[in-house]
């Protein structure tokens, strides 16, 4: 483990990520085994929780936030599992929306280690993910939340949260992402994220297409009632949100940006819906029109305002979004699109005033569809003429910055493409000297830096040593 020798057990919160995250090298092993061994281990925590698991090509954490701030609104305490993490490693397990604290990161891992080797003896080393999962239900276990809202990793039917039923299965949406690990074609995908319905649930899905019929079949074959959800209709549409039309509560406004969340809030409508049904949760209209208003999913197409930031001490604007594959790259787009008037160095509505060009700041994995993320967002108006400062991600699977530049001057031989090496320095750069907006994308963990750097968040605040009590 980095920073620990042989069995020695972290001490601080710093040795406790280090120790987490150092499981990462046995990499992703899809498979139950593991997980189930290490919530008997530790005492099986998970049934006594029940709740909503989500499984979606995009939009899962979406239909968390939405789902948590309408619990929180009414008065529960959920327990969630927010992925990946942008600043802090304790974003990944919260409570009402509240990450983790230090000090109790670091008691689990520190009783959680010994725990994963005993398991590693008959089932082979748990991954950092798996490890993640079962401390996540310890945790919630211990602080008796209400209920839990748990995000599917990767694909549903071999994935660690797969491990626990809570009642409610949702799948978002389908879409071609993770090829390698869940099949070629979004039928094989759907069949992989459906196996998370199971005997006894209520399911909900927002999936059109031919993934739906993977979907349908499962819940036929385990008895189970799919409600099936179309997006909302958009009533209205700014910089601060949505207003959709919901059947039974009308026009209803909704804090994230991006029409894409029309269909993200009906099916976090229909997952309040299924969880009063199973008895788990009542969530009444006021809390849903509170909590959809209140609702914020950091690093999605979040606007900051960066009073003073911008050349010669003008306000900046930056909008954050951690689209990394083609779907999520065409919310991205769509939205970019239809935000555009209401940006810095639009003109304001102003028929005189060109649009200035807008800056991409743009990092990503070399394992993505790198052509179809580009095309996707080449595809919108606003950045027609952008210029583009390719950087690199961390991590061993980043793309490096001089191939992305590369591809993406190919394919938009009109825009102005710069590389920055240094993640910081682009972001810098980009918005000390930017005329218009500045995009951020291409990989949540671009995103997560870029948002570390711009916004003091004091729940986010990482004490260099925290203890385990």
């Amino acid at each position: 483990m980095s920073g620990l020798e042989g069995g020695d057990l972290p001490s601080s919160f710093a040795e406790a990520v280090a120790a987490l995250q150092a499981r990462g090298r046995f990499g992703i092993r899809l498979g139950l085994g593991r997980t189930r061994a290490l919530l008997a281990a530790l005492g099986h925590p998970e049934q006594g929780i029940r709740g909503a698991l989500i499984a979606g090509t995009n939009g899962k954490g979406s239909v968390v936030a939405l789902v948590g701030a309408c619990l929180a609104a009414a008065g529960y305490r959920a327990g969630e599992t927010p992925k990946p993490h942008l600043v802090s490693y304790r974003e990944r397990i919260r409570i009402a929306g509240t990450p983790i604290s230090a000090t109790e990161f670091t008691r689990l891992v520190t009783d959680g280690l010994p725990v994963a080797d005993r398991v590693a003896r008959r089932h082979g080393p748990p991954t950092e993910f798996e490890l993640l999962t079962a401390l996540a239900f310890r945790h919630f276990a211990d602080a008796r939340v209400d209920l839990a809202v748990v995000e599917v990793g990767l694909g549903g039917r071999l994935d660690a949260t797969h491990a626990w039923d809570g009642g409610v299965a949702v799948i978002t949406n389908v879409d071609l992402d993770h090829t390698e690990h869940l099949g070629p074609t979004v039928e094989a995908i759907a069949r992989e994220k459906a196996a998370i319905i199971m005997p006894g649930d209520l399911a909900i899905t927002g999936t059109v297409g031919p993934a739906l019929g993977p979907i349908r079949r499962r819940a036929r074959r385990v008895g189970v009632p799919l409600v099936e959800v179309s997006a909302a209709p958009v009533l209205a549409s700014d910089r601060h949100g949505l207003v959709v039309d919901l059947p039974a509560l009308g026009a209803v406004r909704v804090g994230l940006l991006g029409r894409h969340q029309a269909a993200n809030v009906a099916v976090a409508d229909a997952v309040l819906d299924a969880l009063a049904t199973a008895g788990i949760a009542q969530v009444g209209a006021g809390a849903r029109r509170t909590g959809y208003a209140a609702a914020r999913w950091p690093g999605r197409l979040e606007l900051l305002d960066l009073p003073g930031a911008g050349p010669s001490g003008a306000d900046a604007e930056v909008l954050l979004d951690g689209a990394h594959n083609p779907a999520g790259a065409r919310s991205l787009a769509a939205a970019l699109d239809e935000l555009r008037p209401e940006l810095r160095g639009a003109g304001r509505g102003t028929a005189a005033s060109a649009p200035a060009p807008v800056t991409l700041v743009i990092g990503t994995m070399a394992d993505k569809d790198l052509d179809g993320l580009i095309a996707a967002l080449g595809a919108s108006r606003a950045l027609a003429g952008a210029r583009v400062i390719a950087t690199a991600v961390s991590g061993a699977r980043a793309l490096r910055p001089e191939m992305l530049a590369a591809r993406w001057q190919a394919a938009n031989p009109a825009d102005t493409v710069l590389v920055a090496l240094d993640p910081a320095a682009a972001i810098d750069r980009a918005i000390a000297t930017a005329e218009g907006p500045v995009v951020v994308a291409g990989s949540l963990y671009l995103v997560g830096a870029a948002r570390a750097r711009l916004v003091d968040d004091p729940e986010l605040r990482d004490p260099a040593d925290a203890g385990s009590a």
